[in-house]
């Protein structure tokens, strides 16, 4: 069966944005790059992938990528609404449209798409983002592999933006980089 797979950047402590969304204070760290690039080439937007060498990289871990309003927003103030074509794109939102026929706007429940999701025939599915819907999702996440950056911030949006509920994950293995970032994979016990 298909995998739900958290794949975020984060902070030490825990935010994953700013109060207002901003991601850009993350860094982009080279190292961290190359390995997520080498391992991971699809989680690359589709408009960045020939720029980093990427353009014609198989998927090699996901072909399906669910994000919620907040994670695709930043996409359509840019005026791209396909942020990721080469995967299978579900978007949850009760508030959004979408004119693009390769991006999924769904309404309904998250764990029943997941769940759906993963009784199909593929490759795992990607969790973009973002803390709110992972929190929603939770339940499903069978693995989370986390960026994180050697920086503070003190508040913004957290990885799992919701109610008090303790899930249990153990560590499976950690990268520690020249740069002071880490990514640690964990695993639904």
């Amino acid at each position: 069966m298909r995998k739900l797979v958290y794949y975020i950047g984060t902070t030490i402590d825990g935010f994953i944005a700013g109060p207002n969304g901003e991601f850009d204070f993350l860094p982009i760290e080279p190292d961290v790059l190359a390995a997520i690039n080498a391992e991971m080439p699809e989680t690359v937007p589709t408009q960045f992938r020939a720029a980093v060498g990427l353009a014609d990289a198989p998927n090699l871990r996901f072909d399906t990528v669910v994000m919620g309003r907040g994670t695709y927003e930043p996409a359509l103030k840019e005026g791209i609404t396909s942020p990721y074509a080469h995967l299978r794109q579900y978007v949850f939102s009760r508030t959004l449209t979408s004119s693009d026929p390769e991006v999924e706007i769904v309404s309904g429940d998250p764990v029943d798409v997941v769940r759906k999701l993963k009784q199909e025939d593929g490759q795992d599915i990607w969790l973009c983002g973002g803390g709110h819907l992972a929190r929603q999702l939770l339940p499903e996440i069978d693995e989370m592999v986390v960026k994180r950056y050697p920086l503070a911030i003190g508040a913004g949006i957290s990885m799992f933006d919701g109610p008090f509920n303790p899930v249990q994950f153990a560590v499976a293995s950690t990268r520690t980089f020249e740069s002071g970032a880490a990514v640690i994979t964990y695993i639904r016990t």
